[in-house]
């Protein structure tokens, strides 16, 4: 059993399970990445497939929610492989892979434990790549209705009458 495993208490069958329903990403080919249960793929026009992978990872660690699945992640990142942003978003990745580096890892998503790769994004979390990628994520995640029931958001209310209208003086939950 090595360190990490011992650390964490986890059988090395358990690892790889959660590894693999963690939606972790594959790349496939030049200008297209897949998640390795098959749930998800996505065409890379101006980013690098492997940049895209590793924005999908830092996007589910800066704002981690185990019940969301990955492709919704995938959309919130997808508005970056566009020309324009495809030079800085290459840079402060390869400048996350550096550090990543740094600490003895591959790259960021070479860095297995989520701790340690939480550790390299506070590292870098002044930098303006980084403000960027979160405040990005904030809309891009949030603001798909898909992904709302899995938060237990039903929508505006105004259109339906507003809240007070709709159960807001309920109070059952006394």
């Amino acid at each position: 059993m090595t360190l990490q495993n011992a650390r964490s208490g986890l059988t090395r069958r358990q690892l790889l399970a959660r590894s693999v329903a963690a939606g972790a990403a594959l790349v496939v080919g030049p200008g297209f990445i897949a998640g390795n249960d098959a749930a998800w793929a996505l065409e890379t026009t101006a980013l690098k497939p492997e940049t895209m992978a590793t924005l999908v990872q830092m996007a589910r660690d800066i704002y981690p929610h185990d019940h969301v699945p990955t492709e919704f992640y995938v959309v919130a990142v997808k508005g970056y492989d566009t020309p324009e942003a495809a030079p800085g978003i290459e840079a402060g990745i390869a400048a996350l892979d550096a550090a990543a580096q740094g600490k003895g890892f591959s790259s960021y998503v070479g860095a297995g434990w989520e701790r340690d790769r939480v550790d390299l994004l506070r590292a870098m979390e002044d930098s303006a790549f980084f403000q960027k990628i979160r405040g990005g994520l904030v809309t891009g995640l949030y603001n798909q209705k898909a992904v709302w029931p899995l938060f237990g958001y039903e929508g505006e209310s105004f259109s339906q009458g507003g809240y007070i209208e709709r159960g807001f003086d309920d109070i059952n939950w006394l």
